[in-house]
């Protein structure tokens, strides 16, 4: 869907979660039933609310495609049409995600920048995630495993000259602390080398003013 859409399928759903119609596009609204030939009123705000939907929905995806929205088709066969019509879409996306995965390095950037980075990375894939949903008795392990994989791309990507060590550390425990506990390290750790930093700077400028005294 994120190919057709000027904004994310997630962030539509968001959208219209917040409007309290989210359960129109789901098809969890069904049309109300009638007594008679004439619409009740029940039938007439289910009509309008229908309308106001597929001309948001206008709004959000390609023009080229406004033409797949049928005046008289329900949203929530819209919705299923649109998203099994363009889901095939996703694989080029995925794989440019992963490659930006694979390449994404600390560098110059905070721990915040660098970790906000994969986030992001991380979150638009969840979106394609086939198993996001899951509620076997597998989804425990799954989850766990994704965990970890995090974990191992978090620290992987970190500026080795200054986390090495603690990264070191981390790898050998018997069992590797979750993502939050690991960021919330590495932040620590990063506030120290910072303060190790200013320190010897002002060190450095103190002894280079008392040479330039007695110079």
């Amino acid at each position: 869907m994120a190919t057709i859409m000027t904004c994310g399928a997630d962030a539509v759903k968001n959208g219209l979660d917040a409007k309290n119609k989210l359960a129109f596009i789901e098809g969890r609204v069904k049309k109300p039933e009638g007594d008679g030939d004439e619409e009740t009123l029940e039938q007439v705000a289910w009509r309008q609310c229908q309308a106001m939907l597929r001309a948001w929905l206008r709004n959000v995806i390609d023009p080229k495609l406004h033409k797949c929205i049928a005046f008289s088709q329900p949203i929530a066969e819209v919705w299923e049409e649109l998203r099994g019509r363009y889901s095939a879409g996703n694989a080029p996306r995925v794989h440019q995600l992963k490659n930006e995965l694979k390449e994404c390095k600390q560098r110059r950037d905070s721990v915040v920048e660098y970790y906000t980075k994969l986030k992001t990375i991380w979150d638009e894939l969840a979106n394609y995630s086939k198993v996001k949903n899951c509620t076997c008795e597998a989804a425990a392990s799954i989850a766990k495993e994704q965990e970890e994989e995090k974990v191992h791309q978090f620290l992987m990507g970190l500026d080795s000259k200054l986390y090495s060590n603690i990264r070191s550390n981390m790898l050998m425990e018997d069992s590797i602390p979750d993502l939050n506990r690991v960021y919330a390290l590495i932040l620590r750790e990063e506030r120290h080398v910072l303060i190790t930093k200013e320190k010897e700077e002002r060190n450095e400028a103190a002894m280079a003013a008392k040479n330039c005294g007695t110079g």
